[in-house]
């Protein structure tokens, strides 16, 4: 099922920051799709900081076909030192369907194309399915850590010299 990504607009982000849910016809969504309201905040706050939209906009996944938000993905901040970090989430009810996979593609080649080096994606190590979908698009493991809540976070790395979009498994 092929899957695009639209920049969530302001309006939306407003409303998400302020825990409420948008109307975003003409498109369905699925429950649990929307990011959280931490991640509208974050990019508000940055784009009220003069950053760069391309860098702090987050993005709806959607089930081009059904014209149905299955998810929300993003970068988390600009490059720093030419590494940028995203984030994804995809509802339950749409897993396993290769949406992760073509939104984690998708912000791999905006990243490049943007002018990033190295992109950066951490991953909890009992979440398989996401340590599943940065391994098979060729993220490298580059260690563990306990973050600020005490939750284990594997770094996983990708640098845009290594990476080679036409040979990867996207099935």
């Amino acid at each position: 099922m092929p899957y695009h990504l639209l920049s969530i607009p302001f309006e939306h982000l407003q409303a998400l920051a302020n825990a409420s849910l948008p109307t975003t016809p003409p498109y369905t969504q699925a429950s649990d799709a929307l990011p959280p309201a931490f991640v509208a905040t974050r990019a508000l706050e940055q784009m009220a900081a003069g950053a760069s939209a391309y860098w702090c906009s987050t993005f709806y996944i959607i089930a081009t076909e059904r014209q149905h938000i299955v998810g929300s993905c993003g970068f988390k901040h600009a490059p720093r030192d030419g590494v940028v970090e995203i984030g994804y989430g995809i509802s339950p009810e749409c897993r396993k369907q290769g949406a992760a996979s073509a939104a984690v593609l998708a912000l791999l080649q905006l990243a490049f194309d943007g002018g990033a080096t190295q992109v950066l994606a951490e991953v909890n190590p009992a979440n398989l399915a996401s340590t599943r979908v940065v391994k098979k698009l060729g993220f490298v493991d580059t260690g563990s850590y306990i973050d600020e809540t005490e939750e284990e976070l594997v770094r996983w790395r990708v640098n845009k010299v290594d990476w080679c979009p036409l040979s990867l498994p996207l099935h």
